[in-house]
């Protein structure tokens, strides 16, 4: 499979993945094991400098020390990108792509923010940017490796102008979740579509846009927003596929189906439309939540 998966019961990367299937530590866990052994060894090199240079060698300890320590400091992401495209844990590195492939099409300046670099932004940094997106994966996983604080931070940001745009699993993770949420929907919790209960998980779907035509969707184990926001776009039967709304001063966009989806995902499936239609939306989307830009809705 060549999408991404959102349901929680699935593994991510579109196909089991047995390697990955043992338990692993959390990469906020690895850092921290990761700097406490080299600020074990830098405190054995810096005693030895001590009894070498003496109290003359203060400043070059103290410089040593300084590089030391920042050295371990993640590089933070582009201070003049206005989009931020979330590509850490539990992210599906082909949604990445997909997405990528649509704001590299339409010019639009990004930058990519793994795990280690969110957890390492504080929400006034955050806002320095304009657009948040989070892509399909598994949302469980994406949430396991961000912190508490980064939940909370991103949910400040919102409140104080960042806007959001989840896909399948970011939008998800955007909902009132058991796991380690942000909660931008003011409490309500978001759940699948129905047709993930009758056993399908990977489909072409027909999305009903208010104010436009249906157009056929790539859809993965993705969402839907029944209780939440302005109805932009339909499922079959009649759930939110598509919606938006505000979260304090920033504006949300949530989507269940994928239309960054390229062409290569939709082998062996009955497609009547093309790609392209779909990926012309997903730029829609992604400039209406860049811009706060209300849609057509119902």
């Amino acid at each position: 499979m060549t999408g991404s998966i959102c349901h929680e019961t699935k593994m991510n990367n579109h196909r089991p993945n047995i390697a990955t299937s043992q338990p692993q530590l959390a990469p906020s866990i690895l850092w921290s094991r990761s700097t406490s052994w080299v600020a074990a060894g830098s405190a054995f090199i810096l005693r030895r400098l001590s009894q070498m240079l003496g109290t003359r060698g203060i400043p070059t300890i103290a410089c040593i020390a300084f590089m030391g320590l920042t050295a371990c400091t993640p590089p933070a992401p582009s201070e003049g990108a206005p989009i931020l495209l979330f590509n850490g844990t539990g992210t599906s590195p082909n949604d990445v792509r997909a997405i990528e492939a649509v704001l590299n099409r339409r010019r639009l300046n990004y930058a990519t923010v793994d795990s280690h670099q969110l957890n390492g932004l504080s929400d006034t940094q955050m806002m320095g940017h304009r657009l948040l997106i989070v892509p399909g994966g598994n949302y469980l996983t994406i949430a396991s490796g961000l912190t508490s604080n980064t939940a909370t931070n991103i949910h400040r940001a919102m409140e104080g102008g960042l806007n959001y745009l989840g896909i399948c699993a970011g939008g998800l993770l955007a909902g009132n979740a058991t796991t380690n949420s942000p909660n931008l929907t003011a409490g309500v919790r978001v759940g699948f579509y129905a047709v993930v209960n009758k056993g399908i998980h990977k489909a072409a779907v027909p999305i009903a846009i208010a104010g436009a035509p249906t157009v056929e969707h790539y859809w993965e184990d993705g969402p839907q927003f029944t209780g939440w926001g302005e109805v932009v776009g339909k499922y079959p039967d009649g759930t939110p596929a598509i919606v938006q709304g505000s979260c304090g001063k920033g504006w949300v966009v949530l989507c269940g189906v994928h239309p960054e989806a390229p062409e290569s995902w939709r082998r062996g499936m009955p497609f009547n439309s093309p790609a392209n239609m779909a990926n012309d939306y997903a730029a829609t989307l992604i400039e209406a939540a860049l811009n706060g830009t209300r849609l057509p809705h119902d």
